[in-house]
């Protein structure tokens, strides 16, 4: 059963803007129940975390609630679950922490696809110890990693490996199973960067071979934060540096001072919210609502598992998206070579990285932003990638536009955002 979108996009009070928001990849819009459970933690009785007062255990309650939903949504077990101020601390925390056990000539290998946060942080904490770097090259052409030297480049001195499950400039989502599986095969980790894929795909972090898996909430509906899973023995095995006083159990030896419990809150809610938008199954006896079967509060009177309904609305949000990116795939092929699409690997989630061939994507940003249609341009953090992007395919452009898709975009906006592109070309 499809997306009631209509009545999905009223959970959205910043859609009443009139705004089309095509910015997801940056950070998606927030559904009213998110800011609710941020507003109603921190206005109500609240302590640091312990079991005496109803304010200690109201903290100590967004903390479980918060590693059960991401356990949830990342196929992982509640106490593998590492709170973070974002995807790219995490990364810096990890490698560092990593670094410890690396000597001169070990190796270390990033991909041309990765989002800067998954590749700088390995560099340095390489550099520190001596260690090699080692490249998975991008091929521009097809817009998807060259692994014919995977066995020569992830060997037998491979430490780790840091890759993405899917490319924030060009939604690319390459065979991490493939490149974990050689890893593994020779005694290296697995680092994988799910921030854009966590959004767009159901994650089971076992499937993907991930030994660590991070994403960002606010990519998905929720607040600004970012989580980490990982098998609690893994976990047990690394050693930050930390406070004396402060606590050496996994996972709260990895979260530094008092955590943000609104923030968490707000987290979890958004991951009830994904959950919520499962089509009624048909034994549930629920009736499908504008998000999913839903109670008159709001909340699921569905009684699958959280994961089962997680997995469910994925496959409802995807279908939707992936239909929406047809159409405009459809629109700028008509522009003919005008406009070249970048996005075109053969596995990619619904975010399009096109570039013009007689006009600057930032006018295109700008023009398009007079119309209230919000699709920015750069390269998005993504250095390595649109370096290689430039080199293979000998683009003069400083930047792109990128166009992302989440499940509250409808059929208007696409028709305003390919009539605001015709208009500026």
């Amino acid at each position: 059963m499809s997306l009631d979108v209509a009545a999905l996009r009223t959970q959205f009070p910043s859609l009443a803007s009139g705004l089309a928001h095509f910015d997801g990849p940056g950070g998606t819009q927030t559904p009213a129940v998110v800011g609710e459970a941020i507003a109603r933690t921190i206005t109500g009785p609240l302590s640091n975390r312990g079991t005496l007062s109803l304010s200690e255990r109201n903290a100590d309650d967004a903390v479980t609630a918060f590693r059960s939903a991401f356990a949830d949504l990342l196929g992982a077990t509640p106490r593998g679950i590492v709170y973070g101020r974002s995807a790219t601390q995490i990364a810096y925390d990890v490698s560092r922490m990593l670094a410890k056990t690396w000597q001169p000539g070990d190796e270390v290998v990033v991909t041309q696809l990765d989002h800067d946060s998954n590749v700088r942080p390995w560099i340095q904490a390489a550099d520190a110890v001596g260690a090699v770097v080692r490249w998975l090259p991008l091929n521009a052409a097809t817009a998807e990693l060259d692994l014919s030297a995977l066995d020569e480049i992830v060997n037998e001195r491979t430490r780790l490996v840091a890759v993405t499950a899917a490319s924030n400039l060009l939604g690319t989502k390459p065979p991490v199973a493939r490149i974990a599986a050689r890893a593994h095969e020779v005694g290296a980790l697995v680092y994988v960067d799910g921030v854009h894929y966590a959004a767009h795909a159901s994650v089971d972090t076992a499937a993907l071979g991930a030994d660590f898996f991070v994403c960002s909430p606010y990519k998905l509906y929720g607040p600004h934060c970012a989580a980490l899973a990982a098998d609690p023995a893994l976990l047990e095995t690394l050693q930050p540096d930390k406070l004396l006083p402060s606590t050496n159990e996994v996972p709260e030896r990895f979260e530094l001072g008092t955590l943000p419990y609104e923030i968490m809150a707000g987290a979890t809610a958004a991951v009830d919210f994904i959950a919520s938008l499962a089509p009624a199954s048909p034994t549930s006896g629920a009736d499908a609502g504008a998000a999913g079967a839903r109670g008159p509060s709001g909340s699921s009177t569905d009684e699958r598992p959280r994961r089962e309904r997680l997995i469910a609305a994925n496959e409802a949000i995807d279908e939707h998206e992936l239909r929406l990116r047809g159409r405009i795939e459809e629109g700028l092929a008509g522009f003919g070579d005008r406009v070249t699409l970048h996005s075109v690997a053969r596995e990619r989630t619904s975010t399009l990285f096109f570039t013009f061939a007689d006009r600057d994507p930032v006018d295109a940003t700008r023009f398009l932003a007079e119309r209230d249609i919000v699709a920015p341009a750069g390269s998005f953090y993504a250095h390595e990638t649109f370096a290689a992007l430039q080199r293979g395919l000998g683009l003069t452009a400083e930047a792109g536009v990128r166009v992302g898709l989440a499940p509250y975009n409808d059929d208007a906006e696409i028709d305003r955002l390919l009539a605001g592109l015709a208009d500026f070309l």
